[in-house]
């Protein structure tokens, strides 16, 4: 499983050495959080503030060139466009929904990067039908147990599953029938009148783990920048502010999103855009830049998405740019051990999402920061009360299962047990997201 991977490495970033990744041991202790300021996302950067709705969208693209100058990296451009090839369409789940293999080209003759998507649209639902939308691990063939749909050739990074950096049929429909840490319930989600679109996020660009090194060179460093890349020509090494994978991993989703335009079946209005882990990062981020996107929910994101990295509380800006060196730009390096000096934080990220309707889904395992997720979904919360929405509920950090902090607009919630998305999880969202459609 995937959270295998992520708590072996947070174990073996634990036992080196403090100058092995520029940052204090890693913190579990609440009382020694120390004290730490917030900007406010009401506030220019000169020191301005906003007091009308119409200069919002000004401070909002100000933070987002401060994210993107310091941390992810400049947002690819949309391109030329996209060019859409039906690979395979039929009926699947019983044939209550028809199922659509879309391959997503991004030059008209169809040559260099694609992105292999699949669509499970229900067939009973009258009009555009809504939409949930994430990117996946492993391969679109995981989600159900169906022969017709196709197993990514993607290289994959090291894992249970995976023999030889590729992933194989074996794994078919394995949500459907594991028992494990993740559930995506494609049949019930179909059942309640939902689109599910997916695709893998290898397929946007590879993910090589650390200790993953050929000749010498670790391929966070080279191979990690492959893939779509290869549409934005050559990486100026001079920059610190060059593309990273997190921002092209949300590139894709911005993509995804073309195709759901385009899709009279698809109703772009109604969509939730959601992912956990390091893809419910690449859905933030998404969601942030494009104000297309609805309802965001971004699950157990850990650091680098939701939570308050000026807490230095379980993964923080030292972990991240050793570990992760892809997703981050070279600019962000020089916070890992002194996040003081950032002139921003997450909670500035999430602001960029206001008014549109956002809910945050965390559990309990100390490297996520479930309550710095609280403490910046509540910093961010005055955005949506200045723009004539209602903010986060006046609640305290609540309790697991509690759904006392999920609001209309903006909430929180989190629960116990394991990484990945869990039925609980998406019960949450969807109750969440029926309340914000028209």
């Amino acid at each position: 499983m995937q959270r295998k991977w992520i708590f072996i490495a947070a174990a073996l970033l634990m036992l080196l050495p403090d100058a092995s990744f520029g940052q204090k041991p890693v913190n579990y202790d609440e009382s020694a959080v120390a004290p730490y300021s917030l900007e406010n996302p009401l506030v220019f950067a000169d020191g301005r503030k906003v007091r009308r709705k119409k200069q919002w969208p000004a401070r909002r693209q100000e933070i987002l060139d401060i994210f993107q100058r310091e941390m992810y990296g400049q947002m690819p451009p949309e391109g030329d466009g996209i060019w859409l090839e039906t690979l395979e369409e039929g009926t699947t789940l019983a044939g209550f929904a028809t199922r659509k293999q879309v391959r997503m080209w991004f030059r008209p003759d169809k040559t260099g990067p694609k992105v292999d998507w699949l669509l499970v649209i229900p067939n009973f639902v009258k009009g555009p039908v809504p939409v949930i939308m994430l990117l996946n691990y492993s391969g679109n063939h995981e989600f159900l147990f169906d022969e017709e749909i196709l197993v990514t050739d993607s290289w994959m990074r090291i894992g249970e599953r995976i023999k030889d950096n590729r992933t194989t049929a074996a794994t078919r429909g394995l949500y459907d029938r594991d028992g494990g840490d993740n559930v995506y319930p494609v049949g019930m989600l179909a059942a309640r009148g939902y689109a599910v679109v997916t695709a893998c996020y290898c397929d946007i660009s590879p993910d090589p783990t650390s200790a993953d090194i050929v000749d010498g060179v670790r391929l966070q460093d080279t191979f990690a920048y492959t893939g779509v890349f290869d549409l934005w020509g050559e990486r100026d090494p001079s920059r610190d502010d060059n593309t990273t994978s997190l921002a092209a991993w949300a590139w894709g989703l911005m993509r995804g999103m073309d195709m759901v335009v385009q899709d009279p079946q698809l109703d772009e209005k109604r969509v939730i855009l959601t992912g956990y882990s390091r893809l419910g990062k690449a859905a933030l981020i998404a969601g942030a830049f494009d104000e297309r996107f609805p309802v965001v929910v971004p699950v157990q994101t850990g650091g680098g998405g939701v939570p308050l990295a000026k807490r230095n509380f379980g993964e923080t800006v030292g972990t991240e740019v050793v570990s992760f060196r892809h997703w981050y730009c070279r600019a962000y390096d020089k916070y890992a051990d002194n996040t003081d000096a950032m002139p921003f934080d997450q909670h500035l990220l999430l602001a960029c999402i206001a008014p549109r309707a956002l809910l945050v889904e965390g559990f309990d395992q100390p490297w996520f920061d479930t309550k710095g997720e609280f403490l910046s979904v509540q910093a961010a919360s005055p955005v949506w009360k200045f723009l004539g929405c209602k903010g986060l509920p006046a609640v305290d950090w609540p309790d697991d299962y509690d759904t006392s902090a999920i609001g209309p607009r903006l909430g929180y919630v989190r629960r116990p047990n394991n990484h990945g998305i869990s039925a609980v999880d998406w019960t949450w969202m969807l109750d969440f997201a029926e309340v914000v459609w028209p």
